[in-house]
């Protein structure tokens, strides 16, 4: 945990101030109240503002993070023999900038994601602005038996995505929210169309991983099923590897790639 902390960093109180300051300014308050959320956030520090919006602020630090990782994202991808699909970003607005246009994209295809309002700068740090979604939980907070029925609706939504050349890239419990018994989806991405075949084995991956220690790998692997083809899946299997490296991925790889063989053959 303290690894975590570490690279994730923390916005510190004048900076928050200081950022507080400019939302007010911009919607009309006198002041605002800024409450952080405690998250294993790697790219942003995520706060909630009078109950009325979500906000994250993404720190050069947090920019170098998101630069690092896509490095070893995509070398890991490459070494595959396929194309890197991950973006590196130039400096905070950038980051924050592409994903308030990407959640834009998401909701203008069909699915749940918190009404993108603006992202701007407040000196070194990016700020992006979305709709606070009140009394939501995340998919890695859910009972195995919520879980599961919610599993077909997020494969779903992850083919919709792809059907649309959008992947979201970074998928994971804490960045599937659960609000009125509906999946909202934050941190999606563009990505270029010669890398969608590649984001979206890497997406399925992912997608399996973070269902597998909720519902086992039996059962992910026979949800998965209900979406994709056997050639699909083998192509998600051959990511696992890399999807393990993460720290905030924890699950049973060799389980989930044994399952996905045996349903191939």
């Amino acid at each position: 945990m303290e690894f975590r902390r570490l690279i994730r960093g923390r916005v510190d109180e004048p900076q928050l101030e200081r950022i507080g300051r400019e939302i007010a300014k911009r919607y009309d308050r006198e002041s605002v109240r800024i409450s952080v959320l405690e998250a294993d956030n790697w790219l942003s520090t995520p706060c909630v503002v009078d109950e009325e919006w979500f906000v994250k602020v993404i720190s050069p630090q947090n920019a170098l993070v998101q630069a690092l990782f896509t490095g070893a994202r995509n070398l890991g991808v490459f070494s595959r023999g396929e194309e890197g699909f991950f973006e590196r970003f130039e400096d905070p607005l950038a980051m924050s900038q592409h994903e308030l246009e990407a959640t834009r994209r998401v909701r203008e295809i069909g699915l749940n994601a918190p009404e993108p309002i603006e992202a701007f700068g407040v000196d070194e740090f990016g700020v992006l602005v979305l709709e606070y979604l009140p009394e939501f939980r995340t998919l890695d907070e859910l009972p195995s038996t919520e879980v599961e029925a919610l599993a077909s609706e997020l494969f779903s939504a992850l083919t919709l995505m792809h059907a649309n050349n959008l992947a979201h890239g970074d998928l994971r419990g804490e960045n599937v929210l659960v609000h009125g018994g509906e999946l909202y989806f934050i941190d999606a991405t563009n990505v270029r169309k010669d890398g969608l075949s590649t984001a979206r084995a890497y997406d399925i991956a992912c997608a399996i991983a973070t269902l597998e220690p909720a519902l086992g790998a039996n059962c992910t692997v026979d949800l998965a099923a209900e979406h994709y083809d056997a050639a699909t899946l083998l192509a998600a299997r051959d990511f696992l590897d890399l999807v393990r490296l993460r720290p905030d991925h924890e699950f049973e790889a060799t389980r989930l790639k044994g399952e996905i063989e045996r349903r191939a053959d």
